[in-house]
């Protein structure tokens, strides 16, 4: 059993001070942050002044260094998701930021703004859905992964045994992390998705829960981060694992996903599909391998479902990694191509069942993971599913979610829930909960990488494409595209600063936000808003001078449609692109 974080803390605030007291039944430790010094102290409860302010809190996220000092963030609300092995699961739903300094009169009026800017950020981060945690459960590993451990490993905390690539607030815990000590006010959150259902089949109930874990490496938005980089981490990896809880009895399914393992690119702009971009002079096997080196030790063989076009701008993606498969020669991973539009045109969803049964006999062999309420071994998942798309967003949570039903059906009808012969699709009520949970599932990823809910979920909801899906996925597709051109910047920026991959110096003078845009930037995008709105004016104002009218209106209309040509033309200057981090190192 892991040492558990504190449960219940209160925040005492002086002039000089936070005190984090730890309020769990026996608990005397107090965590000191000096906020002049910064130095973190432990001492107990008889040192905290009385004169101190106070209000609970539910953990502490860490710290951050902006332009005016040091921030302490901790979380001020929370909801709980449910019971995960008599442990509580739960979503943290509001922060507060704290300064350190108790006055701004240190900071020009550029370092003030630089400042706003840098907490609008923090705090853009912090009002993304989906941040859990745990006091007493490990939320970062697979079943499978706590079983096989040393009994040093279960000794502990939970900081020190998560697993890195899914602790999102590892940055905001660096100074916490060098003293032990203090572990236990150390909060590790995951970032992702979880939900949790009490259900039942022929009278036989069960716990059934979904857990993604995105990953913080290479993290990111839609066109800004793509493939991999120098270390092998892959854009938008996510780890989702699938747990049935049945009489002691404990069953889990695991499957990756994440971007195309290759260095390439999809930068905005303005087009609705930017043309994507194979670097030409990147050792691409390099990285390739590592990425699948460190898969391979992490999860075993590797069955990769690559389902993106065959044809179009889609095809040489698709064709660079089978070369990079094959030229790998791996005997622990296997390619499957899946044109899924091609296949699925024309709202023929059912031909889904050509790849099911093409990987039949594969799923079969990865297994999945067993233990028997006795707590021994069953059976071990021998690999995993590495699933994508272009987005590893829509297509993908499509047949993950097929995949995992499958393996659901073998690991009930072993348990003894379901009876020989009988289908989950014919539990009406289960399927129902299975269907809308991954659904939500995909929404959640979606939210998190591309700005908006995911697409074809209404396949996933019902089993059937509609045409009502169709509108919503076309109003989802114009929403990212307006948020992937105009907005994401401002969000890549802020995934960067949250997880330390820019770290802001006080001292630096030239603040990348101090950098004025280009004035064509603001200058052209004004001028056709203006020019379009006086041609649609001119036709509401038309009365007896027509030709007065219409030469207006021609006028208008030119200037706005030539200022629309030229911004296109020249997309890429007026699209959000991110400021903090060097473009080098982004791609």
């Amino acid at each position: 059993m892991a040492v558990a974080a504190y449960e219940h803390l209160k925040l005492h605030i002086t002039p000089e001070k936070f005190y984090v007291e730890a309020c769990d039944d026996g608990a005397d430790d107090v965590l000191i942050i000096d906020r002049v010094s910064t130095e973190v102290t432990l001492a107990v409860k008889k040192d905290v002044p009385p004169s101190a302010v106070t209000r609970p809190i539910f953990g502490i996220l860490g710290t951050i260094h902006l332009v005016a000092g040091n921030y302490l963030v901790v979380i001020t609300k929370k909801m709980k998701i449910g019971e995960f092995f008599n442990h509580a699961i739960w979503k943290a739903t509001d922060f507060d930021v704290l300064s350190y300094k108790k006055t701004m009169l240190h900071l020009t009026d550029i370092q003030l703004q630089d400042n706003k800017t840098f907490l609008a950020m923090l705090n853009h981060v912090l009002s993304m859905d989906g941040f859990y945690f745990s006091t007493t459960y490990d939320l970062t590993h697979t079943l499978q992964r706590l079983s096989n451990t040393s009994p040093e490993f279960q000794e502990m905390s939970l900081l020190e045994r998560a697993d890195q690539r899914f602790v999102w607030n590892g940055h905001l815990l660096r100074e916490l992390s060098a003293q032990p000590e203090v572990h236990r006010f150390a909060l590790p959150v995951l970032h992702g998705f979880i939900t949790m259902h009490s259900c039942s089949i022929n009278g036989k109930y069960f716990d059934w829960i979904l857990i993604s874990r995105r990953s913080c490496f290479r993290a990111g938005v839609r066109y800004y981060v793509r493939g991999i980089d120098s270390e092998g981490h892959a854009a938008n990896f996510v780890e989702t694992e699938q747990i049935v809880h049945y009489n002691g009895n404990r069953a889990s399914f695991v499957q990756t996903r994440g971007s195309i393992p290759v260095f390439w690119s999809q930068r905005p702009n303005l087009k609705y599909k930017p043309q994507p971009q194979i670097n030409k002079v990147a050792n691409h096997m390099d990285g390739f391998q590592r990425h699948f080196d460190s898969q391979v030790i992490i999860y075993g063989k590797q069955v990769i479902i690559n389902l993106v076009n065959h044809k179009g701008s889609e095809k040489p993606l698709e064709q660079t990694f089978a070369k990079m498969v094959s030229s790998l020669g791996s005997g622990m991973i296997r390619y499957i191509a899946f044109d899924f539009h091609k296949e699925c045109k024309n709202m023929r969803w059912d031909r889904l069942s050509i790849l099911l049964d093409q990987v039949a006999e594969m799923q079969d062999e990865l297994s999945y993971f067993l233990v028997d309420s006795a707590g021994k071994v069953v059976t071990n998942q021998e690999g995993v599913f590495r699933s994508n798309c272009m987005d590893c967003l829509d297509r993908t949570n499509v047949i993950q979610s097929l995949l995992a039903r499958r393996s659901l059906q073998a690991q009930l009808q072993r348990l003894g829930v379901l009876h020989v012969g009988q289908k989950l699709e014919e539990q009406d009520e289960f399927e129902k909960t299975y269907k809308n949970a991954w659904a939500d599932n995909a929404n959640a990823c979606a939210k998190q990488y591309a700005g908006t809910g995911a697409l074809k979920t209404d396949f996933t909801r019902t089993g059937k494409r509609t045409r009502l899906g169709l509108i919503m996925d076309g109003c989802n597709s114009l929403l990212r595209y307006y948020k992937n051109n105009f907005s994401d910047g401002f969000r890549q920026d802020s995934i960067d600063l949250f997880l330390g991959n820019y770290s802001v110096d006080e001292l630096d003078s030239h603040s990348p936000l101090s950098v004025p845009r280009d004035w064509k930037f603001l200058a052209l995008p004004i001028i056709m808003v203006v020019a379009f709105s006086m041609c649609i004016i001119c036709l509401l104002m038309a009365g007896d001078t027509w030709t007065e009218t219409l030469a207006y209106v021609l006028f208008w209309g030119v200037a706005s449609i030539g200022t629309f040509f030229i911004i296109l033309y020249n997309g890429k200057d007026f699209v959000d692109a991110p400021r903090l981090v060097q473009k080098e190192k982004i791609d």
